[in-house]
């Protein structure tokens, strides 16, 4: 099971959008794969967990959580191939292992762990949680968007990754993602 949770090999920087439900990512990959004229790497769950509720009326369960991390990586692995020289992710290994965490009681597969912390990208964008929160099929936690904040910039730190923090409306997260990345490009150009 072990390769099906690896990336491959490439040579594109990989930036990943980050943090709790309902802070933006989506959209933000979106444009940003539009703005630097490359691509992105869709969540896998959302639209696995999607078919499942509108299927079956379940959320996630643990079974789910390998499948969806599979899913994620052959996805990133087929747009690491097609992407310039930047590829934008949408979710990682790690968003799917801190939320096996917090909705199964501290379980986290332990091949999922692994790859969560061995998969490699170059930055995240940490999404702050000061926009409004949207409901839709499966979000669920209006309540506890500071905590979940928390969880996800202490699995950064925990897991050294290097990262920064996105906040504002979206156009002032479309400008600061924009800093962010091509400081970081002019970084590695440098280097």
């Amino acid at each position: 099971m072990e390769k099906h949770l690896q990336q491959q090999k490439s040579n594109c920087i990989k930036i990943v959008l980050f943090g709790p439900e309902s802070t933006g990512k989506s959209s933000l990959a979106k444009f940003l794969a539009s703005h630097y004229k490359t691509y992105y790497v869709e969540e896998f769950a959302r639209q696995y967990l999607q078919e499942k509720w509108d299927n079956f009326g379940k959320i996630c369960e643990k079974q789910d959580l390998i499948p969806i991390a599979k899913g994620q990586i052959k996805n990133e692995n087929i747009m690491s191939k097609k992407a310039n020289r930047i590829l934008f992710c949408d979710t990682d290994l790690l968003t799917t292992a801190v939320y096996s965490r917090l909705y199964f009681n501290g379980f986290c597969d332990a091949d999922l762990d692994k790859f969560s912390k061995h998969n490699y990208y170059d930055l995240y964008l940490l999404m702050d949680i000061d926009i409004e929160w949207v409901k839709d099929d499966l979000r669920d936690r209006p309540n506890e968007r500071a905590e979940l904040f928390n969880v996800f910039k202490d699995a950064l730190i925990e897991n050294n990754k290097n990262y920064m923090i996105v906040s504002g409306n979206f156009e002032k997260r479309k400008k600061t993602s924009i800093e962010f990345v091509d400081n970081f490009l002019n970084l590695k150009n440098s280097n």
